[in-house]
């Protein structure tokens, strides 16, 4: 049987990662921000419109490291649907997660719930990007002015993604990236966070290198969380294809779209027409189908395909948070009905064809 994974990494070709990788057998230079990792840098700068930007080991430690440069405390308003990356950073950065609960329409948080659970404790507000839908940034800079607090995007699912004519690397005080071998742009394992702030930079670059700042200067306890020269040529590669595996997944989406679309009981994400996506994910929505989700799930992986519950479960329903009480119903009801069906680059029309053939007979 012909197994469907839910994703696949994008890949240069074999020759074209060696070439881009056999000077380090000459210089041997294999981490400590060489120039893989500086031209790496560079390069996301322009593509991705934004002033500042540094390069993290993966995007996990990209959240925790801008969350400590921002010299947050007490609580952080969050969204529970998402990855458990989000709110292990908030708590792990001694903070206690607050969970707001997100909209019907997009899966982004609810910007008419934000308010309601600022209290004198709140420092910040990390809101997420999910599936590439863009949260209301707008309302969200406005709330954070209002109450003098931070916006940090967790933009995992978003690279690439433009706005307004804007790339969201620009919104908030921050953005974190994850560059994960299963993501749009992959490095194998990386990250980044992008800022408009400067002084972000030293003390972003203090806590990814044990605040080395001189063979015989440490000015701060920090941790270890470059990203190597391997990875960042990788991400050298799979960014000159860029482009094109966005529209090859941009051609997969639409053909999910022709067939889903009108089905009774199959809600499809939305695509705003001031949105320039990445179709990163192609998650649907059953609700009212013959099938439930977990019944389309099963279904499925009896036929060698692999969707993915995601996000299931809700990270305030981990055992971990089940002493932060946070009423998030939306939320709830989203997470027992989402599936993610399989989308990336290499996909094919004939095993796009297959999925919606099972789903829909």
């Amino acid at each position: 049987m012909n197994k469907i994974n839910v994703t696949q990494s994008s890949l240069p070709t074999l020759e074209e990662y060696i070439n881009e990788i056999k000077d380090l057998w000459d210089s041997r230079w294999l981490t400590n921000m060489g120039v893989k990792h500086q031209k790496l840098e560079m390069e996301l700068k322009e593509y991705l419109h934004t002033p500042n930007i540094t390069l993290f080991t993966n995007g996990h430690i990209a959240l925790e490291s801008v969350i400590d440069a921002s010299n947050l405390t007490g609580e952080v308003i969050t969204t529970p649907f998402t990855f458990a990356s989000t709110t292990h950073a908030i708590t792990r950065n001694g903070l206690i997660p607050v969970f707001c609960d997100i909209n019907e329409s997009d899966y982004t948080i609810d910007i008419e719930k934000i308010e309601s659970l600022i209290t004198d404790k709140t420092s910040a507000i990390i809101p997420v990007h999910v599936y590439g839908n863009v949260c209301n940034y707008i309302e969200i800079d406005r709330i954070a002015k209002k109450y003098n607090i931070k916006v940090i995007f967790d933009a995992a699912h978003a690279f690439g993604v433009i706005v307004d004519g804007n790339k969201v690397a620009n919104l908030g005080d921050a953005s974190i990236f994850s560059f994960h071998a299963t993501k749009v742009f992959n490095t194998i394992e990386g990250g980044a966070v992008t800022y408009k702030d400067e002084s972000y930079k030293l003390r972003l670059d203090d806590i990814r290198n044990y605040g080395i700042r001189s063979p015989e200067s440490v000015m701060y306890p920090g941790g270890n969380g470059k990203m190597s020269e391997f990875h960042a040529a990788m991400g050298l590669c799979n960014l000159r294809h860029i482009e094109e595996d966005i529209n090859k997944r941009k051609i997969i989406d639409e053909h999910y779209r022709e067939r889903l679309s009108n089905i009774k009981g199959i809600k499809l994400n939305i695509i705003k027409e001031y949105v320039k996506k990445n179709y990163a994910y192609f998650p649907v929505v059953f609700n009212g189908y013959k099938y439930s989700r977990n019944e389309v799930y099963e279904k499925l992986l009896k036929e060698g395909i692999t969707a993915r519950k995601y996000f299931y479960p809700l990270t305030n329903n981990f055992e971990c948070y089940k002493n932060n009480i946070n009423y998030t119903p939306v939320a709830n009801n989203i997470a027992n009905q989402i599936l993610c069906l399989p989308i990336y680059s290499e996909l094919n029309k004939i095993d796009v064809e297959k999925i919606c053939d099972i789903i829909s007979k």
